[in-house]
């Protein structure tokens, strides 16, 4: 039988025996496993894939069966979509750092809870992204542009894993491009500290001192996002399918669908739900395992 789909596994508990928990939800989601392949074993992580045969909708239930198994991370692709990518397009906030700006900056006037629930039904996929984005920034009129810079040196850390995905695929020849709802306030620091080679964000309106409670126009969202992964594999005379596109909120869905390699990094139901790969107990190089990378060549930073 072809052995048309493969099944990455990742994980940091040394008791967790990968080939056999794989090779064992195989079988119960009704398909037939090939050899398994180490991609890493320990320090820190263990990792590997097994290329297997199965329906579609045996694909998809072999995925539950691994999110049900223990602490795995898992990603499941055709085979002919498994290997190294030539572009990393990726969310910001809550995927490549650990927070939401907008909700930390809020802190500073005393409306994070407030502003930090619109932006938590926001990221559901509860509220138009767009509306949501401009009821939050109007609450932050009159904040002074120093309440920017506290921000990102008190608050704004980089999520585990992060510049040695970054790193490594550049070592590979694959572009970086860093693409969020926020702004460009941060994902040009952001960008510059985790190794992007390019970012886009949203422009917080400022009049020299404060923040006027504006944000420009036009508002980077879901269809932008899929716009810049369109265009960015374009530009390198490629498709799609040779993007690796990570997020966590439902804007960032489109591009996540339109990618060869679609990641939900801790992400909201509706996006892990669609997403081929699912990051939720290890770090971010989880995602270069997924695309076959084995850890020696990692560029670690």
């Amino acid at each position: 039988m072809k052995m048309d789909w493969v099944l990455v596994a990742a994980a940091s508990a040394a008791d967790v025996r990968l080939p056999a928990l794989a090779a064992s939800a195989v079988k119960a989601a009704g398909g037939e496993a090939g050899e398994w392949t180490s991609l890493a074993d320990g320090a820190p992580l263990h990792a590997g894939f097994l290329p297997f045969a199965a329906s579609g909708e045996g694909a998809a239930a072999l995925r539950r069966q691994i999110e049900a198994a223990g602490p795995v991370d898992a990603a499941i692709m055709p085979a002919a979509r498994f290997g190294k990518k030539r572009l990393l397009i990726s969310d910001m906030d809550s995927t490549i750092i650990g927070q939401e700006c907008i909700d930390e900056i809020a802190d500073a006037v005393g409306l994070k809870a407030k502003i930090s629930e619109i932006t938590e039904r926001a990221m559901r996929g509860e509220l138009d992204f767009e509306a949501a984005l401009t009821e939050r920034v109007s609450m932050l009129k009159g904040l002074p542009l120093s309440a920017l810079t506290r921000t990102l040196e008190e608050r704004i850390t980089l999520n585990p894993g992060a510049r040695t995905l970054i790193a490594t695929m550049k070592a590979h020849g694959a572009r970086t491009l860093l693409v969020s709802g926020g702004f460009t306030y941060f994902t040009s620091r952001v960008a510059d500290i985790a190794g992007f080679e390019s970012h886009q964000g949203n422009t917080l309106i400022d009049d020299g001192a404060a923040l006027t409670g504006e944000v420009g126009r036009p508002i980077l969202g879901r269809e932008a996002k899929r716009t810049a992964l369109i265009e960015a594999v374009a530009a390198l005379g490629a498709t799609p399918e040779d993007a690796i596109a990570m997020g966590d909120g439902a804007n960032d869905l489109d591009m996540i669908r339109a990618s060869g390699l679609g990641i939900a990094y801790k992400a909201k139901p509706v996006v892990a739900a669609e997403a081929t790969g699912a990051i939720r107990h290890t770090d971010l190089t989880a995602a270069l395992f997924f695309q076959g990378y084995r850890a020696s060549e990692f560029v670690r930073r």
